[in-house]
């Protein structure tokens, strides 16, 4: 298939997927207050219910966006393939998600940069049958994740690459979503699988043991990044500015304020279970980037996870899908600092 015919079967897909998605933003409009439409309004996509989702929902739920002056919702988007849709479309302005899809979107003319990035470490550990001690002990037993191309099959290659196992010597299956692959660990169809907080919570209790963290690993992956549309940062570039504060204030509210990020959660993930709420606050909080700028290792991780879909050829200009100039005004201008001062004074 030539590069033109990939380009439109692309784009194909954009407006078939885009089109639930402008109903959706219309309908949600459509019953808005006036005296909430006459100020400026923006919707904010993310992919997923997960403790890296925290940075978002905490912009939300703890004022930031109302206090640098914007009214904004924020709306699930299931599916990095829809978000892009959404977000190229313009039905909404901001999306939140890990680098795969926006940077294959942008390698195939995609109007999409990354302006932001709250979490650049694989947010997973490595849970595995309690008999299993060690890295080597993986050597010929079966590894559940969630797909093949995904985050987690990458976080797999890397960590085994680290602990110099081939990767031919472990047996990789689909095995589902966290509670289905945790489902199948603790009946021993699988033997390990990649799982974040709170299932590893869930997964530890029945008495799973946890190899390994794999934010601890050498490699980094972009996992929580904003994304926005390159022209809409340069035509509304005073909204993405305030946007981007108020990201920045829902980071370091979040590291900062243990019991209001943990309200963040309990509500988010619909949690009750303290234990469970505080543990997976422990996990990520630490792990948020402030400034929330983008590893560029890290990238190239994800670059070469899209080059598996062999759509990729020659050198790409990772300089082109990022645009961390607003970070950059916002340092200059002691926006930053403020943040190292508090922490000082505590």
């Amino acid at each position: 298939m030539t590069h033109a015919a990939r380009m439109l079967r692309f784009l194909r897909l954009l407006i078939l997927q885009e089109s639930f998605w402008l109903l959706l933003c219309a309908a949600l409009s459509a019953v808005t207050p006036r005296a909430v439409m006459s100020q400026e309004q923006i919707m904010i996509g993310y992919d997923g219910h997960a403790g890296f989702q925290g940075p978002i929902w905490a912009t939300k739920d703890l004022g930031r966006l109302e206090k640098n002056g914007l009214i904004g919702d924020l709306i699930l988007i299931p599916g990095s393939a829809r978000g892009m849709a959404a977000l190229i479309s313009g039905s909404v302005p901001f999306i939140q998600g890990s680098a795969t899809a926006p940077l294959a979107a942008f390698l195939r003319g995609g109007d999409v940069a990354v302006i932001a990035a709250a979490l650049n470490k694989f947010p997973f550990s490595v849970v595995v049958r309690k008999e299993l001690k060690s890295p080597a002990d993986l050597i010929g037993k079966k590894f559940g994740i969630l797909n093949f191309g995904g985050s987690n099959d990458l976080a797999v290659s890397l960590a085994l690459k680290e602990w110099n196992i081939p990767r031919s010597a472990v047996t990789i299956l689909v095995s589902g979503g966290a509670p289905e692959r945790l489902a199948a660990l603790t009946s021993g169809v699988i033997d390990a699988t990649v799982l974040s907080p709170p299932e590893t919570v869930a997964a530890a209790r029945a008495g799973l043991r946890i190899l390994a963290n794999l934010s601890d690993l050498n490699a980094s992956f972009p996992q929580t990044l904003i994304m926005a549309r390159r022209s809409f940062v340069t035509s509304k570039r005073d909204t993405v500015k305030r946007f981007v504060r108020a990201y920045s204030e829902g980071i370091f509210e979040f590291k900062t304020h243990r019991e209001k990020a943990i309200k963040v959660y309990a509500d988010r993930l619909k949690q009750k279970d303290l234990n469970v709420l505080e543990e997976t606050y422990s996990y990520y909080s630490p792990k948020f980037s402030l400034p929330p700028r983008v590893d560029r290792g890290g990238l190239n991780n994800a670059l070469d996870l899209v080059r598996q879909t062999g759509d990729v050829k020659g050198e790409v200009n990772l300089a082109q899908f990022v645009d961390e100039s607003i970070i950059d005004e916002l340092e200059r201008e002691g926006f930053y600092k403020k943040f190292a001062d508090t922490r000082g004074k505590k």
